[in-house]
């Protein structure tokens, strides 16, 4: 089996931080959001991944590099328009061949085993007698798709079942929904999903529906089964879930200390001090996380926190906010929920008693007079 990463999408949600970075890209307890979906694929036994890049495929590549690090062999594939996910099967055609693979959206974070998703797939498939029949009168799937129950139907593609959980249909945002389950964006396909993309037509937004390729199959009489999500799953697209990503990521973290902290610190429960940190007079109640080379100086890092690399904190106090890198944040008060990208600076000129909150971009200078 191999996989297919979609890491093309321009992010305009989480502007302005998407300006000068891919929001796969964007940490999340200090590691980029990609980086978890591709630690997943590893650990499902995959071994050739697929990246679909576009405008920002140098900051992807230059990140990822051939995957050496996670035991992956990766080739990028190039994407000169955000088409849509059917779309990107299509241009992948000549990488995925005839095998099957699962499809990963690289802005994703979930909470489940993708090792346990594929191994099942693949044990339907293997049980096969005839092209989709298989032992005990089993259907073998051509696709499998992971949903998850969502207050919010209208916003996602949408799965209406049969009582075997195979799906009859699927219908994007629609106005009444079939069901409150949504699709996750993990999905697995044998190499009948390659005629489906081929076959269909674009959408009224202009792309090309995976959603349509899959209902493609079903009509085309193929099996397509379902799992259902039973963990969390976040679309970090947005600033308000990427912090709840990051503080459902910080909640599983274990004590470790390998920084520099004096004994005037105080450090409560779950935290994390990278090598090379120092902290001086400071307070850091976990979860949190202080990043490699970072400076905390009397100030206080609440949960559900993450600061980067190289940061200086001096004077302030941060809650459930991520601070992605070399930012510094110098008698600012009180800041939470925010998310400050690389290089920032934040500084206020008379202290008042309140808090902030920010989303701002690479290398601006905030100054809260």
């Amino acid at each position: 089996m191999k996989a297919l990463v979609l890491s093309g999408g321009a992010g305009t949600r989480l502007r302005p931080i998407t300006h000068t970075r891919a929001k796969q890209l964007v940490p999340v307890a200090n590691k980029p959001v990609l980086f978890y979906g591709l630690e997943a694929i590893a650990g499902a036994g995959i071994k050739q991944v697929g990246i679909v890049v576009g405008d920002t495929a140098a900051e992807i590549q230059g990140a990822v590099g051939d995957g050496s690090r996670w035991g992956l062999e990766v080739t990028y594939l190039r994407q000169e328009a955000p088409l849509g996910l059917a779309h990107a099967v299509l241009i992948a055609r000549d990488f995925l061949g005839e095998e099957d693979f699962v499809m990963y959206l690289g802005d994703n974070l979930l909470q489940q085993d993708l090792g346990d998703f594929v191994g099942r797939f693949q044990a339907r498939r293997s049980r096969a007698t005839a092209p989709r029949l298989g032992e005990e009168g089993l259907a073998v799937p051509s696709a499998q798709i992971l949903l998850a129950h969502v207050e919010d139907p209208q916003r996602f593609g949408v799965a209406e079942l049969d009582v075997a959980g195979r799906v009859l249909r699927l219908v994007e945002k629609p106005t009444v929904p079939p069901s409150d389950l949504a699709l996750v964006g993990v999905y697995l396909f044998d190499s009948r999903i390659h005629e489906a993309v081929a076959s269909i037509k674009p959408s009224g937004r202009g792309e090309l529906e995976i959603t349509d390729a899959i209902q493609w199959l079903i009509d085309a009489g193929h099996v397509v089964l379902s799992e259902i999500l039973a963990g969390w799953w976040i679309d970090t697209g947005k600033l308000t879930p990427l912090l709840e990503a990051n503080r459902l990521l910080l909640e599983a973290i274990e004590r470790r200390i390998d920084g520099e902290v004096d004994t005037e610190c105080q450090l409560d429960g779950r935290v994390i001090i990278e090598a090379g940190a120092r902290l001086v007079r400071s307070h850091v109640r976990g979860p949190a996380i202080v990043g490699a080379g970072s400076e905390i100086v009397d100030s206080f890092i609440g949960p559900f926190s993450a600061i980067g690399p190289g940061c200086v904190v001096h004077h302030s106090e941060i809650e459930h906010s991520v601070l992605v890198g070399s930012a510094r944040v110098i008698d600012a008060g009180r800041i939470e929920d925010s998310l400050l990208g690389y290089g920032v600076e934040v500084t206020r000129s008379a202290r008042r008693p309140r808090a902030t909150r920010l989303m701002v971009g690479d290398h601006c200078l905030v100054d809260l007079s």
